[in-house]
């Protein structure tokens, strides 16, 4: 199982932000991560423009996103960026992508939030045809006409990975995808409902064993604190308690909520809960950094503790 770290935007003005991910990601690339994943938050920094940053001060990580949103934009605009992206990145990029969610889509957005999956899968129809180096994109599906010249191509195969919650997605990515993106799944959801439907829509369309990325939050911590981190995952990451998506895909599993979900406490608590997602078929760890304290001074310091502590995990792993 490989370990990657999610490195995002967070607080502060946009020259900070930059400032903040380049530094976190030459620190990820030199403590042997294996991929930084990054996230695209709906108020904030624009996802594929933080890989192109990340990539040009990098060489070898593995720069991911974590999703970008399919309604946002219309294909062949995500398919140039993400192919200039890929480029800037020495073609280190996995294009993690998805329907989102209806908060987003259709609360904040105002664009109609039906049927995902065959959205998603129309999507896909033009995406495929934008990667595959031809020259031109000629689809014509329910969704989208599109006649588009676009000499602009990959530097190397990108691989793209769906954020699939429920079965038809999953299926979905497993038949079209090299992967999925997950959040809110806990073990059990990833060992039976996950991995099964995944794995047999790629065996069934003839295509390579899936990536399973899970993303949890963690935190080294004493072991009478590890209520304290779950309570302040609960806080500050809370999605689920709004997206019906989530809540689905929590019913697949034991957790209720994200504070479940979080690997907290000490250095064998934490290698133990690893442990229990890779033997539940996950491919690929996305780790969310969580600190906790009570002032800027003690999150600082709890933030450093658990990054060093998941470098060192992450080479004993390897």
């Amino acid at each position: 199982m490989r370990i990657g770290v999610m490195i995002g935007p967070e607080r502060g003005d946009s020259v900070r932000k930059v400032t903040r991910m380049i530094d976190d990601v030459t620190w990820a690339e030199k403590a042997g991560f294996d991929t930084v994943w990054v996230p695209q938050i709906p108020t904030d920094f624009d996802a594929l423009t933080a890989v192109a940053l990340m990539g040009a001060r990098t060489e070898r990580i593995e720069l991911g996103t974590a999703v970008v949103p399919l309604q946002a934009q219309h294909p062949i605009a995500l398919a140039r960026q993400a192919i200039s992206a890929q480029a800037a990145t020495g073609g280190r990029l996995a294009l993690g992508l998805g329907p989102s969610h209806h908060w987003i889509i259709q609360d904040m957005l105002g664009l109609p939030y039906e049927k995902p999956a065959a959205l998603t899968r129309d999507y896909l129809d033009v995406l495929d045809a934008a990667f595959d180096g031809t020259g031109v994109v000629d689809i014509e599906n329910d969704t989208f006409t599109v006649h588009n010249p676009l000499t602009l191509d990959p530097v190397s195969r990108l691989p793209v990975l769906l954020a699939a919650l429920g079965p038809v997605m999953l299926r979905l990515a497993g038949e079209r995808a090299d992967g999925t993106v997950l959040w809110m799944a806990d073990e059990r959801a990833v060992a039976e409902h996950v991995v099964p439907r995944i794995t047999k829509a790629a065996e069934s369309a003839g295509r390579p064993a899936p990536r399973i990325v899970a993303g949890i939050p963690v935190c080294l911590c004493a072991p009478d604190r590890v209520d304290e981190a779950r309570e302040r995952a609960n806080r500050i990451l809370g999605e689920a308690e709004i997206s019906p998506n989530y809540q689905r895909l929590l019913d697949y599993g034991d957790a209720r909520d994200v504070g479940d979900l979080c690997a907290a406490g000490d250095e064998n608590a934490i290698a133990a809960r690893f442990q229990r997602f890779a033997d539940a078929g996950v491919t690929d760890l996305s780790v969310r950094l969580l600190p906790i304290g009570d002032n800027r001074d003690e999150l600082v310091a709890s933030k450093y503790r658990t990054r060093d502590m998941l470098a060192a995990l992450a080479a004993d792993l390897r």
